[in-house]
């Protein structure tokens, strides 16, 4: 099992980042995939939502912002965010998506929107 972050770093409110994760074909194949924030202070939370067939779905926030895609070849997942705001903040995972409660998380990468 391997979930993989990376791309994460410190950019200033209107800027832009692309968050990639490597995941296990376990994980990744055939399945719904997403990717979480965890903004400080709080819990773990959806963002976005990409199915095995490529539809997306986003939390109210990142309509308009923010773009998941997968790469199904390469077991790949990716976030584009732009027009980056502070509470944006936060550590993002990537994992599956409605296969209950996922047993395994990556590290995550962190991102930090300064004002």
């Amino acid at each position: 099992v391997q979930l993989v972050e990376s791309g994460g770093g410190l950019v200033q409110a209107g800027g832009s980042l692309t968050l990639s994760c490597a995941a296990s074909g376990s994980i990744f194949n055939g399945n719904d995939m997403a990717w979480y924030r965890q903004a400080p202070g709080k819990q773990r939370g959806l963002v976005a939502v990409i199915s095995s067939r490529g539809r997306t779905n986003y939390i109210e926030s990142a309509k308009g912002r923010f773009t998941i895609s997968r790469d199904n070849a390469k077991n790949m997942l990716y976030l584009q965010m732009s027009s980056l705001k502070p509470e944006d903040t936060g550590v993002y995972y990537c994992n599956h998506f409605g296969l209950g409660k996922p047993d395994y998380w990556g590290q995550g990468t962190q991102v930090t929107v300064s004002s």
